[in-house]
């Protein structure tokens, strides 16, 4: 089956146009790069592949149900997410916990289960030991890694990350994706990530699609390279 298919998408900002000819398809167990200059429309493929923006030219279809047929749960980091300020009363745990009431949970307590996920999240992000810190006290890249975690306690089927390692070092951001991979090979996970770590990301994705500038148009406009095939995904919904 088929989690995310573009087809022929176009995007213009009033007449201008800022992408053009973008087509691919996302599916159980795939984890796709997406890359691109600074600038490249690649926030903007994002808006459009989740409906906060209709495209101009051109289909995006989301599935509605994952590959066991139930509702199909999409995870989204958007970037530069962490913006709480520093009267915020939640604590990590907290605020990652309430991830898990995404799940019709709101009046049950959480379960033996529950728990053990919210602490994978917040392990998975390097955020474990600050989980009895208040949110306001924490900086901006601490926050942002507790968001990234809060998206993996609701345990989604598809991830849209977009530039979710920033403020990582090395070592963090290569845990980061071992788990992404794992994920996707052992639990069929999609992922699709926007990223400027392309070629220290490239081992663990099986598919880069790259938007590069157009050239002949006066305004940015960004269509794909190709959507290269870099390896098979490990899983099989079958």
């Amino acid at each position: 089956m088929v989690y995310i298919k573009v087809e022929n998408l176009a995007f213009y900002y009033e007449k201008e146009p800022v992408l053009t000819n973008i087509s691919f398809e996302l599916n159980p167990g795939d984890f796709v790069m997406l890359t691109g200059e600074n600038g490249a429309a690649k926030t903007t493929l994002i808006r459009n592949i989740l409906g906060l923006l209709k495209p101009s030219i051109g289909n995006v279809t989301l599935s509605s149900t994952n590959h066991l047929g139930e509702k199909l749960l999409v995870g989204y980091v958007p970037q530069q997410v962490a913006s709480f300020n520093v009267g915020f009363p939640s604590t990590v745990w907290e605020l990652v916990s309430s991830g898990r009431y995404q799940r019709g949970k709101w009046f049950t307590r959480l379960t033996k289960n529950d728990k053990a996920q919210v602490e994978r999240s917040l392990k998975s992000v390097g955020m474990w030991e600050m989980r009895h810190k208040k949110i306001g006290e924490l900086s901006g890249g601490q926050k942002q890694r507790i968001s990234i975690a809060r998206v993996f306690a609701t345990d989604p089927d598809l991830f849209i990350l977009d530039e979710p390692t920033t403020g990582m070092d090395s070592q963090s951001r290569e845990e980061f994706y071992k788990l992404l991979k794992h994920n996707c090979d052992k639990h069929g996970k999609s992922i699709l990530m926007v990223s400027h770590d392309h070629e220290e990301l490239r081992k663990y994705c099986n598919k880069h699609i790259e938007l590069v500038r157009k050239e002949g148009l006066p305004w940015r406009c960004f269509s794909m390279d190709s959507c290269k095939e870099l390896s098979k995904p490990h899983y099989s919904s079958h």
